[in-house]
């Protein structure tokens, strides 16, 4: 009897035991499950920060001249004072859009205290940078064959005024090593770089010492090393602005067709060309694996050069150019996925005695019957011979 109670004793002793053991097998075998389930999920969150990609968009519009016709027809007699805020009205929406926003400032701005001119020697109020400012720019190229009209101190005053009203210059330089702009936009690393083919005979207003760094004439070796050093401050997109090519013809010549595929070659991933006041041809030119973006000339996106004052017709046409790009973070890459195209042309007309212009979006009057009515017979015919003419020079992308 003792025996078999023993026997009983010794059982149930037995029975707990195993519990006991299987729950803390149970217990220690847990946090080692979790761990694993840990480990299997960091490299899932790295693959979705390999996959990750930004986006960005780069626009850019040609010439903004000012001869007095525009400036008489901004003055406000009451204030005494110059308002060019109708002239974008039409287009401000395309330059707000984008995440940066250029155009070639082909002027000076030396101040109000001094006389307004026109060609030969410009000098605009500074207003024209108030109403560029509140369309949507971002940066001006002051570097162009207008650069010295109003010698170095209009190189200074129009470099310190585009500052003040909250944009940045590039192509013309108050102190050495300024001439690399470099954006961050959305993680992507934009290089901006200005040359010109030089600057109407005034060069001799600056000093040797002076022309070697607050102007940037056109110079293969230094355009080659510019782009080097863009490339040595991690830029994702390099992009030249450079005013070239022959007045007024509408197709490239053999050096721009020439310097804008060596440029290519060096790093340049878009050029932007101005000068001619006309439109010129862009293209897509593929070098090692890549496609990259030239427009020759980008034509007059504002002034008074039109045909009855040129005998040409197509000095009123201007295009803005949109572009696209996208960076992959894994790759560390970044390439153009799409190119835009805006044509416009500068409308002028006279209104209550008075004469005004504006920047017409050709495509959205085209289509639009209610703002496509506001303009006359003539003008109509004349928008859609500058839409048709303009497109025909555009590469697909």
């Amino acid at each position: 009897m003792k025996k078999a109670l023993l026997i009983f004793i010794l059982t149930l002793v037995a029975l707990f035991s195993f519990v006991s053991l299987k729950d803390n097998w149970t217990s220690s075998f847990q946090p080692d499950i979790k761990e694993e389930v840990e480990l299997h999920d960091e490299p899932i969150e790295e693959t979705l920060e390999e996959e990750k990609k930004t986006s960005a968009t780069i626009l850019a519009v040609g010439d903004v001249m000012f001869h007095i016709p525009q400036i008489k027809a901004a003055y406000k007699s009451d204030t005494k004072t110059y308002d060019f805020s109708d002239v974008f009205k039409y287009v401000k929406k395309y330059i707000e859009s984008a995440d940066i926003a250029i155009a070639n400032f082909e002027s000076v701005t030396y101040g109000n205290e001094k006389e307004f001119s026109g060609y030969p020697r410009f000098n605009a109020p500074t207003e024209t940078l108030l109403a560029l400012k509140e369309v949507g720019f971002d940066i001006l190229n002051t570097g162009n064959n207008h650069a010295i009209d109003q010698g170095k101190q209009g190189i200074i005053n129009t470099i310190d005024y585009i500052q003040q009203y909250g944009m940045k210059s590039i192509g013309t330089y108050k102190s050495l090593e300024e001439n690399i702009l470099m954006e961050e936009i959305n993680g992507i690393n934009i290089a901006f770089l200005s040359y010109c083919y030089g600057y109407n005979g005034l060069e001799n207003l600056l000093t040797e010492e002076e022309r070697a760094y607050m102007v940037s004439k056109i110079d293969e070796h230094k355009i080659k090393d510019d782009i080097e050093r863009a490339k040595s401050m991690e830029a994702d997109i390099i992009t030249v602005i450079i005013h070239w090519g022959n007045e007024y013809e509408r197709t490239p010549n053999s050096y721009q067709m020439e310097l804008g595929r060596k440029m290519v070659e060096w790093g340049a991933n878009i050029v932007f060309g101005s000068h001619p006041h006309v439109i010129q041809k862009s293209e897509i030119i593929e070098y090692e694996g890549k496609n990259n973006f030239v427009i020759y000339s980008m034509g007059n996106f504002l002034s008074n050069q039109r045909e009855s004052t040129m005998g040409n017709k197509y000095t009123e046409d201007g295009i803005i150019v949109k572009i696209h790009v996208e960076k992959d973070f894994s790759k560390n890459d970044t390439v153009i996925k799409d190119v835009e195209y805006i044509p416009t042309w500068v409308r002028r007309y006279e209104q209550n005695n008075k004469r005004k212009f504006e920047i017409i979006p050709l495509e959205e009057f085209l289509n639009n019957d209610e703002l496509f009515t506001t303009l006359s017979q003539q003008e109509r015919i004349r928008a859609n011979e500058s839409f048709k003419s303009t497109i025909e020079l555009m590469s697909e992308y």
